[in-house]
C-alpha cells in the first residue's frame, strides 16, 4: 500500500516535482498522477490518442496549449465542439477575449454588447468580424468544390489561416483531423445555413464524417482517449473507438459527477461496462476544473516525455 506523505514547497520546484508529490498526498491529487501516467503511457506504446474538449476551453488560455500538443504529436484525432472552431477563428484574426467575473451584471453586460462564458467575455463586435470572415470564405470554399465532410472543410479554413497558436492551423499543418459532430450549433452554423440559402448544391455531410471518425482507427492500433469535459466531443471518441474494439488507455478530466447519469459525469468503470474501454484499460478519472488540472497533468507528462526523447 502506497503511504501518505505530506508534501514540501523547495525554492525552485518543478511541476513534475509538484505532481509527483501530490500523487502521494491523497484524494484528487492521487488521481491527477495517474492521468501523468496514463498519457505517458499511451505516447510510449505508440497509441493513437483521441484528444476531445469543449469550446469553453478554447475560450480560455488552453486554445494556444491545445494547438501546442497537436504540433508536439501529442493529439492524432481532435473532437471538439463549434464553438472552438469559431473562437479560434476569432483569436487568429486577432480579437481578444477579457477576464470579467462570475457575478457580474449580466443585464449590464448585454446592453454593453459583452458576452459572458463563466469569468471570461467576448464582445459581439467578435463575432461580426467572424461573420465577415465567413462570408469572406464560403465562396471560396464553394468555389473549389460542393460537397465536404465537416473535418475537410475546417482543414481547408485551417490552411487558410496563419497563426502558430490555432488549433485548426497546427492541425491542417500536421495532418490531424478536427471532427465537430454538432457543426451547427452556433453561429457557425447558422452562416452555413444562410449560404446554403443561395447555394442549394453546397452540402456539408456529418454523416460521411462519421465514417471517416470510424475509418480513423483499427482494431489492431492501440487506442487512447483524453476527454477534457463532456457532451457529443468527449462521446464521439469513445463511440468511435467502440466501434474498433474499444480503447487501450482512457484519461477523463470533468467537473460534472456520475450521480446524475450524464455522459459529461460518466467515470472511466462506466465506459467500461458498454465496451467503449477496454476491461483492461489503463483508464483514470479526475475530478476537476480542466483549466487547472489538464495543464498540471499534461505539462508533467511532456516533461517525463522530453527526457525519454518521444517529443
Amino acid at each position: 500500500m502506497t503511504i501518505v506523505k505530506d508534501i514540501e514547497w523547495h525554492k525552485g520546484m518543478k511541476v513534475t516535482e509538484l505532481l509527483k508529490a501530490i500523487g502521494s498526498c491523497g484524494f484528487q491529487g492521487v488521481e491527477l498522477f495517474k492521468a501523468v501516467e496514463c498519457i505517458t503511457k499511451m505516447k510510449r506504446e505508440g497509441a493513437k490518442i483521441y484528444l476531445t474538449f469543449t469550446s469553453n476551453m478554447a475560450t480560455s488560455g488552453l486554445r494556444g496549449f491545445f494547438a501546442q500538443l497537436i504540433k508536439l504529436k501529442m493529439a492524432d484525432v481532435v473532437i471538439t465542439t463549434v464553438g472552438s472552431i469559431e473562437e479560434d477563428i476569432m483569436k487568429a484574426m486577432g480579437e481578444e477575449f477579457h477576464i470579467g467575473n462570475y457575478s457580474a451584471d449580466d443585464v449590464g453586460l448585454h446592453e454593453k454588447g459583452m458576452n459572458r462564458v463563466g469569468n471570461l467575455l467576448i464582445r459581439n463586435e467578435s463575432y461580426e468580424r467572424f461573420e465577415a470572415y465567413m462570408q469572406e470564405i464560403l465562396p471560396k470554399l464553394y468555389e473549389k468544390k460542393k460537397r465536404y465532410s465537416v473535418s475537410e472543410m475546417l482543414r481547408e479554413i485551417g490552411l487558410m489561416l496563419n497563426d502558430e497558436k490555432s488549433i485548426l492551423y497546427q492541425a491542417a499543418k500536421n495532418n490531424v483531423p478536427i471532427f465537430c459532430p454538432a457543426i451547427t450549433d452556433g453561429a457557425f452554423g447558422f452562416h452555413l445555413f444562410m449560404f446554403q440559402q443561395d447555394h442549394k448544391d453546397f452540402i456539408v455531410d456529418v454523416v460521411e464524417d462519421f465514417a471517416n471518425l470510424i475509418f480513423s482507427s483499427s482494431h489492431d492500433e492501440k487506442k487512447g482517449i483524453i476527454a477534457l469535459g463532456g457532451g457529443v466531443a468527449k462521446h464521439h471518441a469513445i463511440l468511435g473507438t467502440l466501434l474498433n474494439g474499444g480503447a487501450d488507455y482512457a484519461v477523463y478530466m470533468t467537473t460534472a459527477h456520475e450521480y446524475s447519469g450524464s455522459l459529461s459525469g460518466a467515470t472511466t468503470r462506466e465506459a467500461k461496462s458498454w465496451g467503449k474501454i477496454k476491461d483492461s484499460a489503463d483508464a483514470v478519472t479526475v475530478i476537476g476544473e480542466v483549466s487547472i488540472t489538464f495543464p498540471l497533468a499534461m505539462f508533467t507528462a511532456l516533461d517525463i516525455l522530453s527526457e525519454e526523447g518521444l517529443i
